[in-house]
């Protein structure tokens, strides 16, 4: 589970809705863009992201580092610790 203030960098980045990269834990990489925070089925955190693909929840013990593609004030990138 990440921690409280690097669940803020995900709320902002679905607040704005901000185009993200999305580098996963087992190297996978998702580009979207940041819809909402949630929980999945089995009660686990969650990032919404809409990709190419639809709309993909992703839970947050698979997230390595999100970046913001487009510049702006609040943040442009930011690396999870689990």
């Amino acid at each position: 589970m990440i921690s409280c203030s690097q669940y803020d960098y995900l709320e902002i980045a679905c607040l704005y809705h901000f185009p993200i990269i999305i580098t996963l834990i087992d190297g996978g990489v998702i580009e979207g863009k940041a819809l909402d925070t949630g929980y999945n089925d089995s009660r686990q955190e969650c990032l919404l992201v809409e990709t190419t693909m639809g709309e993909k929840w992703l839970s947050t013990d698979q997230l390595k580092s999100i970046e913001v593609t487009i510049s702006n004030p609040h943040f442009s990138f930011v690396e999870f610790t689990q």
